[in-house]
């Protein structure tokens, strides 16, 4: 396998499980029956942190949407090297710290995180066009 299919995995898998500690502080908050039925974003949770995890979360998967295809891409025009494999580490961790921050509401480390994470996509997308320019 590939290292940028590699850190896309991880990466997935690491914003697939984001979800679950704040569910389980709905949980606690409201008791298992209500806590699974559909979400009411009008009815934030009662601990911050919780309402930051959500949005760290929903962020993850939006950068998630971005990062993936630019992955693949680089996979099916074989433009892999140590920088691309580089910038895949990179996105991992910095979505992983930006997780982190956010949710403990850390906010110019968490910036700097996106920003980084934003980079490194732009670093795949201007890879690609310039192999198929």
């Amino acid at each position: 396998m590939k290292n940028e299919i590699f850190w896309l995995t991880l990466t997935i898998l690491m914003t697939s499980f984001f979800w679950l500690p704040y569910i389980i502080n709905r949980i606690l908050e409201n008791d298992l029956i209500p806590a699974l039925r559909n979400p009411n974003r009008d009815e934030p949770a009662q601990n911050m942190w919780a309402n930051r995890m959500m949005h760290a979360h929903t962020n993850a998967v939006e950068n998630l949407v971005l990062f993936a295809p630019l992955v693949i891409l680089v996979e099916m025009l074989q433009l892999n090297n140590d920088n691309t494999s580089l910038a895949c580490m990179v996105f991992f961790f910095t979505r992983l710290g930006h997780f982190l921050t956010y949710s403990f509401g850390i906010p110019y480390i968490r910036t700097l995180f996106f920003f980084i994470g934003f980079l490194v996509q732009g670093y795949l997308a201007l890879n690609i066009l310039q192999a198929i320019g």
